[in-house]
């Protein structure tokens, strides 16, 4: 009898655990996913004429790290922000970023082409010419302002004759910050803020089973899924970047090429876009 309830208890925890598709560390590298903010934002009608833009900085400001047990000192959000920004903006086919993160290394590579150029060498993939750096219209500025923990939890679970199960749940989330500003009089022309709720599960199994005298037979497994963090701050951000766009379009800062371009039903949608009041 001990031996059959082992052989059925293994071949059921066997089959759950191949059922929970675990991934293959062989898996081929991809690009990032994106969320469901992404369709609209390459789906947004054509400007009449793109915008030059410089982003500075985009950091995390929340000075949130991963809660323990976990934490290692690692921070809750992605400290890439900037280059997560950058990647919206040009994926809206609305702005043209302008380097300025990296702006020392870009001043370092150009001073090496006017160092070749006054000794009369002409540096073969740039010419005897070194046109100067384009100067921007708008500087974005902002950053991840704001990462809630624990927003929401619960869960629920049963046991009956020492079989049973139980599952968690919780919601986190991140609230990113966006500013154009004009570089002319520096007033700052259209500000956006954003939020993206993060959702965690968990969902575990256990069973015991005396089998025989002072032998006690236990079995255990789970299954958790997380959403990506640097997924839901991507999100975050191409809203907020199509807000940047709806509003300035509202307010006669930028026109799109389409003159019923405010009929489209991703403006149209952002447009009529109410703030929850709590």
């Amino acid at each position: 009898m001990k031996s059959i309830i082992i052989v059925f208890l293994a071949l059921v925890l066997g089959g759950c655990t191949y059922s929970m598709q675990i991934p293959e560390t062989s898996e081929t590298p991809k690009l990032m996913p994106r969320g469901s903010t992404y369709t609209d934002l390459i789906s947004l009608p054509q400007p009449r004429g793109k915008i030059l833009v410089s982003v500075y900085d985009f950091r995390d400001q929340t000075g949130q790290y991963k809660p323990q047990p976990n934490s290692n000192f690692s921070t809750a959000v992605p400290q890439g922000g900037t280059s997560l920004l950058t990647t919206a903006l040009i994926d809206s086919q609305w702005f043209l970023p302008l380097e300025r993160e990296g702006l020392q290394n870009l001043l370092t590579e150009r001073k090496i082409i006017r160092a070749a150029q006054k000794k009369d060498k002409v540096v073969n993939n740039h010419g005897a010419d070194l046109s100067s750096l384009s100067s921007a219209n708008i500087v974005i500025e902002g950053g991840i302002v704001a990462y809630d923990s624990n927003i929401v939890t619960g869960g629920a679970g049963a046991k009956y004759l020492g079989i049973g199960g139980s599952g968690q749940y919780r919601t986190d989330q991140v609230t990113v910050n966006l500013r154009a500003v004009d570089v002319r009089t520096g007033q700052v022309l259209l500000s956006v803020t954003t939020t993206k709720t993060i959702s965690s599960h968990e969902i575990g199994f256990g069973a015991f089973r005396f089998v025989d005298y002072k032998e006690l037979l236990e079995v255990e497994m789970g299954y958790s899924q997380n959403e990506p963090v640097n997924i839901a701050v991507m999100s975050a951000i191409d809203a907020a970047v199509i807000h940047l766009i709806v509003k300035g379009m509202k307010r006669g800062m930028w026109s799109p090429g389409d003159p019923n371009a405010m009929q489209n039903p991703i403006i149209a949608r952002y447009s009529e876009a109410s703030i929850d009041i709590l």
